[in-house]
């Protein structure tokens, strides 16, 4: 009789260590929709906890007849950090029976930052994705308690298609995740330099070339060239600065033939008639008197 008792605990301890490996297994590969028990069973007691959950959530609703005042949506900070696992995983009955070690409790606020000191020591932020092989730009971006950062998308994907928990860099399994936003900070601050080069060679370039026109080179052969071209722009000030009508130019000319002709007929209508033999001799009495 004892050697069965023996034996039947032993089996019993197979069968619990079976069972508690299977269910490790199903939970490390997140396959937690399988269950053991019948289907039919498992969607009554869905219906039943949603029906409770409905019941539990219904209030009454009395109408007082006041305006209610409609607040706006809260403006959450886009730059804050926070946790995407902030609860660990409940334990597995392998866990439990430590077959396998459970996984480590969720770190603390100085803990993280201690992780986020060591990432930007090795300028995972400045790097691209390990996943994509792109920039972080303005896309989310996840921290792993390995101190590894990738897009939160490429993370999610992999995570999906290798259907496991995995870092893809050091396979570290049970990791945390946390939302960060140092490549986000790091691509603004690109853009802005980036920005502000462009401007600044901008006024350069423009300052450079009112020196080139101001001021003569040294060189023989391009001061001179530098003021031929100051000549032709002088000429081409002055020509554009005298008007070019002909028509007007016409009319002066005619006006000013047309003043002088008169002027003369003036003239000859005053002094226009011949001297006679009186005259002559009037002239020449006043010569001889004078000597």
């Amino acid at each position: 009789m004892s050697k069965n008792k023996g034996h039947s605990s032993k089996k019993d301890n197979l069968a619990v260590t079976a069972v508690a490996l299977q269910d490790h297994i199903l939970h490390d590969l997140q396959l937690r929709n399988l269950s053991i028990a019948d289907h039919s069973k498992t969607k009554v007691q869905k219906r039943e906890n949603r029906s409770k959950s409905l019941k539990r959530n219904t209030k009454a609703v009395i109408d007082t007849g006041l305006k209610k005042t409609i607040q706006g949506p809260k403006v959450e900070d886009p730059e804050k950090e926070y946790v995407l696992d902030p609860k660990p995983p409940p334990l597995t009955l392998a866990q439990k029976l430590g077959l396998f070690e459970p996984p480590p409790p969720p770190l603390s606020s100085d803990e993280w930052e201690n992780v986020k000191q060591r990432s930007v020591l090795q300028g995972d932020s400045v790097q691209p994705c390990p996943i994509c092989k792109e920039e972080f730009e303005l896309r989310p971006q996840v921290l792993l308690t390995c101190s590894h950062v990738f897009h939160r998308a490429c993370l999610q994907a992999f995570e999906k298609f290798a259907n496991k928990k995995t870092c893809p860099l050091c396979r570290k399994s049970q990791y945390q995740t946390r939302v960060i936003h140092d490549g986000a900070r790091l691509f603004k601050i690109k853009c802005a330099t980036r920005i502000q080069a462009c401007w600044r060679g901008y006024v350069v370039r423009k300052w450079y070339q009112d020196l080139r026109r101001k001021v003569p080179p040294t060189d023989a052969k391009l001061r001179r060239k530098f003021f031929e071209e100051k000549f032709t722009e002088i000429n081409r000030r002055i020509l554009c600065s005298f008007s070019t009508d002909i028509e007007d130019l016409f009319w002066e000319i005619d006006h000013c033939l047309a003043i002088n002709r008169s002027v003369l007929q003036q003239l000859e209508d005053r002094c226009g008639h011949e001297l006679t033999e009186e005259d002559w001799e009037k002239i020449q009495i006043q010569m001889t008197e004078f000597q």
